[in-house]
């Protein structure tokens, strides 16, 4: 298990592949698990580096009082960790909204950019929604119907035709090893809430893609390409048969999208 002491927590990391660094950046509720649909394909054209961001996974669990900018600062001291002059970013949802602050506050360190299924601001419905979350989990709700509820947000339809995955899917997020509490979950959902680079988001030089999904219901195309109109050099994609996981729904796609946008 390959950990590195911040100045704020410690953060558990791995390493996959040779080639330029590429980091990934989970979302809400996620570590770097979630990755592994990708993360071999990926491998095999970059220096995959993916890890927990603080409150999930095998990082350090005390994260009271988080903001996005906390958690871009953790990601920072890795790269200096690992003593890397620049890096590409990859961040899905609330991993995007860290990347952007990031590339926003240390452009020096960005080469390229990527945003999967993420916001420069969070809209107030996404946000009573995920206080609904917090409700939900405060007043006991079964773990499985809030499992799924939640996965209503992030998978495509596809995702609900087969009874016996979605089945299997909850109960290995019920079960799993390193399990977020309640507490550092509602405090990843406050970073979240108190989110909004739209101010600054012009001052991102990386070169940036911001890549879709078609039935993304969260953060759908049409909220939020508005907000990332001000970044000089970007350009986007959609992703068919993918909602909100894209890298879940469709990595195939996903995959091709990455790895011709980084090679150009």
């Amino acid at each position: 298990m390959t950990k590195v002491k911040t100045s704020k927590c410690e953060l558990y990391y791995k390493e996959y592949g040779t080639g330029l660094p590429l980091i990934l950046i989970a979302g809400l509720g996620s570590d770097s698990v979630s990755w592994l649909p990708v993360i071999i394909n990926l491998s095999k054209n970059f220096r995959v580096i993916t890890f927990d961001n603080r409150g999930v996974g095998r990082s350090s669990h005390g994260n009271s009082n988080i903001t996005i900018e906390d958690m871009a600062d953790d990601c920072i001291e890795l790269i200096n960790h690992l003593e890397l002059p620049s890096v590409n970013l990859l961040g899905h949802s609330m991993g995007g909204m860290i990347a952007m602050d990031i590339a926003i506050r240390y452009p020096q360190l960005v080469d390229n950019l990527i945003l999967e299924a993420t916001s420069p601001f969070v809209s107030n419905r996404n946000a009573e929604m995920f206080k609904d979350w917090i409700g939900f989990l405060k007043a006991g709700m079964n773990r499985h119907l809030w499992f799924k509820n939640m996965f209503y947000w992030i998978f495509s339809p596809k995702f609900f035709e087969d009874e016996v995955l979605l089945n299997q899917a909850v109960t290995m997020a019920i079960n799993y090893r390193y399990p977020q509490s309640d507490n550092s979950f509602e405090n990843q959902v406050n970073a979240i809430s108190n989110f909004n680079c739209l101010s600054s988001i012009s001052e991102i030089k990386a070169n940036t893609l911001v890549i879709y999904g078609e039935q993304d219901i969260l953060f759908p195309p049409k909220e939020t390409a508005d907000g990332f109109a001000d970044i000089q050099n970007c350009k986007t994609k959609i992703i068919s048969n993918a909602a909100h996981s894209i890298h879940m729904d469709n990595p195939v796609d996903f995959i091709k999208a990455v790895v011709v946008f980084l090679h150009e």
